[in-house]
């Protein structure tokens, strides 16, 4: 993780902003935001099922990949002070290794810019 600063892009804030909406809307644990290569965003919370647990991360990429997504350019997660293993390889099969990543609490106060 690199130091804590706020993005300058508009575009990473507004990704910021829905996965902070996406996780107070349903009250979840965390939301999670994506912006595909197209500019088009996703965003998801986490879902805990007795027969389906998925992070937020996740599901945004699904999402994104089941809409066609050519790959990742941003991902905002708020309500996660780390970035999970999993989220980290479902992030980088569709995005590679230069996406950026932003960890926010719950509040949209960025927290860290993740290296992947």
């Amino acid at each position: 993780m690199t130091g804590v600063s706020d993005p300058t892009d508009p575009e990473d804030r507004k990704i910021i902003t829905l996965a902070r909406a996406a996780r107070a809307r349903t009250q979840a644990a965390q939301g999670a935001a994506v912006r595909d290569t197209d500019g088009r965003t996703y965003a998801a919370t986490s879902i805990a099922l007795p027969t389906l647990q998925l992070s937020a991360t996740q599901l945004a990429v699904a999402m994104a990949v089941s809409s066609g997504a050519p790959g990742l350019e941003a991902v905002a997660v708020v309500g996660s002070d780390t970035l999970a293993d999993d989220d980290r390889r479902a992030i980088t099969d569709l995005g590679g290794a230069s996406v950026v990543v932003w960890l926010a609490d719950t509040t949209g106060t960025v927290r860290s810019r993740v290296a992947l």
